[in-house]
């Protein structure tokens, strides 16, 4: 005797394969200039400007990122982000637990007001001071140099203190009244209790800090006046004007440079996932 589904659990799984699929979908769509690049990089020139695209190189060209990676300094631009990057992430992170834990697991007068002040900064966008805040470093005489890089990300983000302090608030605080009678300073229940607690969120923090630093452009740009201070993404574009008409060399060289935050990005995506859903949970 053959069995029937029922009806309702066939429409969940229809619902479920259905909601795969556009899943899948979409995520190509997205992947597709990622691979795009990968598969221009592996091209001969022919291939490149080929009248009608092919996505799978035939044969793959693989001597085309070490001969990228050979035209200009990748080992220099290299160090240099990873300076910057490095400590950028370190500064967004202390920076970022000091504040929010004042703000999320403390009572003081005016507590919200300062934090509503702290907000609204973000409504800011970085075009609008942009110019005071070049002033004020080439005052200092810091053009040229690593500092403006190195030195904003140590006095503090609003969108990670916003972040880190969300998360805070979900903590009990029978934790820290605890920890208070048994004699803990405020700040070692930030360093014992909170700051373990809040691992999740420190990744997301760290995580965010180190891509956007990774990536960033214009601010090295506009500070960075010697080759040898170059970032990676300064490189790119410096290796784009000696090579505009050579898109394999190109786009080896760039994936190059994607590589680190994509294997990144997949060996925190747990804790990241945590941080970004637990810190929305409690207002």
């Amino acid at each position: 005797m053959r069995h029937r589904v029922p009806a309702r659990n066939l429409t969940i799984w229809v619902r479920v394969v259905a909601t795969y699929a556009a899943l899948v979908a979409a995520a190509l769509l997205f992947l597709a200039p990622v691979l795009w690049m990968i598969s221009t990089s592996l091209k001969v020139e022919s291939q490149v400007f080929s009248a009608q695209p092919k996505w799978i190189p035939s044969p793959p060209r693989w001597s085309n990122y070490p001969e990228a990676l050979a035209s200009f300094p990748f080992l220099l631009y290299l160090r240099n982000t990873l300076l910057v990057a490095g400590m950028t992430t370190v500064g967004t992170v202390f920076s970022a637990a000091l504040p929010a834990y004042g703000f999320g697991c403390l009572r003081w007068r005016g507590r919200d007001a300062l934090f509503f002040l702290l907000i609204a900064t973000l409504m800011l966008p970085a075009q609008v001071t942009m110019l005071p805040v070049f002033l004020i470093f080439r005052s200092l005489g810091w053009t040229g140099t690593f500092l403006p890089l190195i030195v904003p990300p140590f006095l503090g983000s609003a969108f990670s203190i916003f972040l880190l302090r969300q998360f805070f608030r979900t903590l009990p605080t029978e934790l820290f009244d605890a920890a208070r009678i048994d004699g803990c300073s405020e700040l070692g229940i930030l360093l014992r209790v909170a700051a373990p607690m809040a691992r999740p969120a420190i990744a997301t923090i760290a995580l965010f800090a180190f891509t956007w630093s990774w990536m960033d452009f214009l601010n090295p740009l506009i500070y960075l006046h010697d080759e040898d201070q170059y970032t990676l993404a300064i490189g790119l574009q410096a290796f784009m004007g000696r090579h505009a008409s050579e898109w394999a060399l190109l786009m080896a060289a760039a994936a190059v440079i994607t590589l680190p935050m994509v294997v990144l990005f997949l060996a925190a995506q747990r804790a990241y996932v945590k941080g970004i859903a637990l810190t929305g949970l409690k207002g």
